[in-house]
């Protein structure tokens, strides 16, 4: 990988204040010619509530099929540290993250999750996924599979 186009990587930066997809970098896949998964982890997801202004926090899971660009991570942790004072639902936050990948690099696939800590009680954990339309049709079926199958099982939520 070359360093073309990544300002953030290796270099010192100031986290955002605000929601900023533009922090978002992007860089060639070296294997365009696999279909291959790649995930995040992000476990110190935080927002605010749009209400009560009160924070939320969550842990966010990013899996996707890249195409001809790939998400570059420290620009994802700053992204993703550009929530914490922005006041949206949760479901919200989801969707935005998904679509500004989607934005940023084309994926063949991606689903985002969200698994929020419970406040009041309860915790909410929206799913959303987009498969990209041409390839025989494989990536629109996996999206419509995933998003009809992604939660069959009750989880133990004894950790949260």
């Amino acid at each position: 990988m070359t360093k073309k186009n990544l300002n953030l990587l290796g270099n010192e930066v100031s986290y955002p204040t605000a929601y900023d997809p533009s922090v978002l970098e992007a860089f060639d896949n070296q294997h365009q010619g696999n279909d291959y998964w790649v995930k995040f982890n992000c476990p110190e997801f935080t927002s605010l509530c749009p209400i009560t202004n009160q924070p939320d926090f969550a842990t966010i899971y990013i899996s996707y099929i890249p195409n001809v660009k790939m998400v570059e991570s420290k620009s994802l942790k700053l992204y993703l540290f550009s929530f914490r004072n922005q006041g949206d639902f949760h479901e919200d936050c989801i969707n935005k993250i998904m679509k500004d990948l989607i934005k940023l690099m084309d994926p063949k696939y991606i689903e985002v999750t969200g698994k929020f800590l419970p406040r009041g009680g309860i915790s909410i954990d929206p799913f959303a996924n987009y498969g990209a339309s041409g390839y025989d049709g494989k990536f629109e079926r996996l999206a419509e599979h995933r998003l009809f199958n992604h939660d069959l099982t009750l989880e133990k939520v004894d950790n949260r």
